[in-house]
């Protein structure tokens, strides 16, 4: 991997892992752009730089992260669903990983479904994700599961899932990035134990990579959030909708004109 590999990486994991538009589909694009192999460092790379991203959502909402231990307690709770069904499907989920026309499908499901979802839930009762119930992060927690499925998106799951329990966009989407914390983090530290237990070793310019990755994955995730909530507040899904459409028929596209695209 070059430090321009790793920076267009980090680019495409801090514009889109908040957003609902599937990570891993776009990640799937840059790296068959880039010609990359999906190498155990690149793999642990993608997974890894979550961090950044993470760190820009404690950044941003800081204050919610000294309320109260019931805020804690609902994430916990959203939580637990993903974790255990993601822990039990393991091996089916990454030999799902293993087909990038399911991804371009999911891709293309999921943004037919962004069309409409703002007209199927459009009397929203909870304008502040610190007011929901524990059933209601539970039941959210469940639609995380969807995610399991690559190319459905995490974020676009679990806001679509908070728009059912009667959050406004706008709350759906700021506990959707709360989630992403217990979740992204647990991800990268099975990642960072499979890696070493397999006996690989850092290099020292792989930790410069990934220093690289996440600070920029961090820069990029605080710009794309502000201009998400910003964008979802005032004009909707319908735009998300369309774009993951038409990343969805690129792959489908590349697919079919004889690339191998290798998901990582």
């Amino acid at each position: 991997m070059t430090y321009f590999q790793a920076i267009v990486l980090a680019i495409i994991e801090g514009l889109t892992e908040f957003l609902p538009v599937s990570s891993t589909g776009h990640m799937i694009i840059g790296t068959a752009l880039m010609g990359m192999e999906p190498s155990p460092f690149v793999k642990l790379f993608t997974i890894v730089i979550q961090l950044g991203t993470i760190l820009s959502v404690l950044v941003l909402y800081y204050r919610r992260f000294f309320k109260s231990l019931d805020f804690y307690y609902k994430l916990m709770v959203a939580a637990i669903p993903a974790s255990i069904l993601g822990l039990i499907l393991n091996d089916f989920i990454d030999s799902l990983l293993e087909s990038p026309l399911m991804v371009a499908v999911m891709l293309v499901i999921g943004g037919v479904i962004l069309l409409f979802v703002d007209k199927w839930f459009n009397r929203p009762q909870v304008d502040n994700s610190d007011d929901i119930s524990y059933k209601q992060a539970f039941i959210i927690g469940w639609y995380q599961c969807l995610a399991l499925i690559p190319g459905t998106s995490r974020s676009a799951s679990t806001i679509v899932g908070g728009m059912t329990q009667s959050l406004t966009r706008k709350a759906a989407a700021e506990f959707s990035f709360f989630l992403a914390i217990p979740m992204m983090a647990g991800a990268s530290v099975v990642k960072l134990y499979k890696f070493l237990k397999e006996g690989h070793v850092f290099t020292g310019e792989e930790i410069n990579l990934l220093i690289v990755g996440n600070v920029i994955g961090f820069v990029v995730a605080i710009i794309a959030i502000k201009s998400f909530i910003s964008v979802l507040t005032k004009y909707g899904f319908k735009a998300f909708g369309w774009y993951r459409i038409i990343v969805g028929l690129v792959i489908i596209g590349l697919l079919l004109s004889g690339h191998s695209l290798e998901i990582i």
